[in-house]
């Protein structure tokens, strides 16, 4: 991190925070794009944070969109089309652990008070290339520590996802949770429970996928019981290590997959990619190429999530993934739909419309499976010829 950092801010959002601050408004960068400046990372979309109310911020631009008008943000459109978010300083009056009631009118002081951690609550003003660090956020960015803004168990209380967002910062950037801030964690983990699953199942995905350290996720919701209320498993595994794919690591780590998934509220096809991880089987019974053709045919489009979860777990490729990649390669046939004949070509050779066909096609692909060569039009025409009844 830069001794004296200066952060560029993006020239539209300059536009706009300067056409604030020239109304009358004052006006700073704030959120995560201040924290990943100051680490160094490229930052996307810079937030701005202004002494300016909705109404007064619709009021100076002309084209706006009212994203969260009751916590205070309005939504700018630069002449390009892209929008970026302008928030009133605010603070919190109540707070159900999910939702909370803001009001206006307060300092920005007051607004970096209601945010999660100190390295979140760092303001840039760039008129005036001065920061705004009321908890100590660039110490604790330089010392690689997550810290709960004032009081940890009110911070938490106020909203409990703020417990999860904590383990993903941690693994993102390899940073240390602060003992008073884990412990209130810890304490708070049972009451993750009243957060909507949508929400636990985005900070998983969000986490996972930007995570520099899996594992060190995954441990922080073992540890600090999260894990247990939201992922519940007949085992778990530990593995050598968790990639960013957010259903296969949650695989690889806690099974079975299909009921957690469920649980989060995942997509039908989430869940059927689980059931699929699950039922298995986990690999070939053997490195043959017939081996692998068999276990494709029955696994296939979730494969490559097998192969991956094995990886995880060993901390070595799958021994069969050579003869899998061959199969693919050499385009053997694995469905039905790769088979040189169809349910009309055998209705035409006389078998009759219903799961007769069906049963026919899957004799014919188990068959082909074994023998790729006898994917041939006429050698299975006269293969189902044979087969049908007197």
């Amino acid at each position: 991190m830069s001794a004296s950092p200066v952060i560029t801010v993006p020239r539209p959002v300059l536009a706009i925070q300067q056409r604030l601050e020239a109304a009358g408004f004052e006006t700073w960068c704030v959120g995560g794009a201040v924290r990943d400046a100051l680490l160094e990372i490229p930052q996307s979309d810079v937030d701005l944070a202004t002494a300016a109310t909705p109404v007064q911020v619709r009021d100076l631009f002309a084209r706006t969109v009212p994203v969260g008008i009751a916590h205070g943000t309005v939504g700018v459109l630069d002449p390009e089309g892209v929008l970026h978010e302008v928030t009133t300083f605010r603070r919190d009056v109540t707070t159900d652990g999910r939702h909370a009631v803001v009001e206006f009118g307060v300092s920005l002081d007051d607004d970096l008070a209601r945010r999660d951690f100190t390295i979140n609550a760092i303001a840039w003003h760039p008129g005036r290339r001065e920061f705004r660090d009321p908890f100590n956020g660039r110490a604790d960015l330089e010392a690689g520590i997550v810290r709960a803004v004032g009081d940890p168990d009110a911070r938490f209380a106020e909203d409990r996802l703020r417990i999860l967002r904590a383990f993903r910062f941690a693994a993102r950037f390899e940073f240390e949770i602060e003992s008073a801030t884990w412990e209130a964690a810890v304490r708070q983990a049972p009451d993750t429970m009243y957060l909507s699953a949508e929400r636990v199942r985005e900070e998983w995905w969000k986490g996972i996928s930007r995570a520099c350290d899996g594992l060190l996720l995954a441990r922080l919701w073992e540890e600090s019981g999260v894990a247990k209320v939201w992922l519940p498993a007949d085992h778990t595994t530990i593995c050598h290590h968790l990639d960013r794919e957010p259903l296969a690591a949650l695989a690889s780590w806690r099974q079975p997959v299909e009921p957690i998934l469920r649980r989060l509220k995942c997509s039908a096809v989430e869940i059927a990619r689980g059931r699929a991880i699950d039922r298995g089987p986990a690999g070939p019974s053997d490195v043959t190429l017939l081996a692998a053709r068999r276990w494709l045919a029955g696994v296939e489009p979730f494969a490559n999530d097998l192969l991956r979860i094995h990886e995880m777990r060993t901390g070595v490729p799958a021994p069969w993934m050579a003869p899998v990649v061959a199969t693919r390669l050499y385009g053997h046939p694995l469905h039905r739909s790769d088979l040189a004949v169809t349910g009309s070509d055998l209705i035409a050779l006389g078998l009759p419309p219903g799961p007769a066909i069906g049963t026919m096609l899957d004799a014919l692909l188990a068959h082909v499976i074994d023998d790729p060569d006898a994917n041939d039009r006429h050698l299975l025409l006269d293969r189902a010829r044979e087969a049908l009844p007197e």
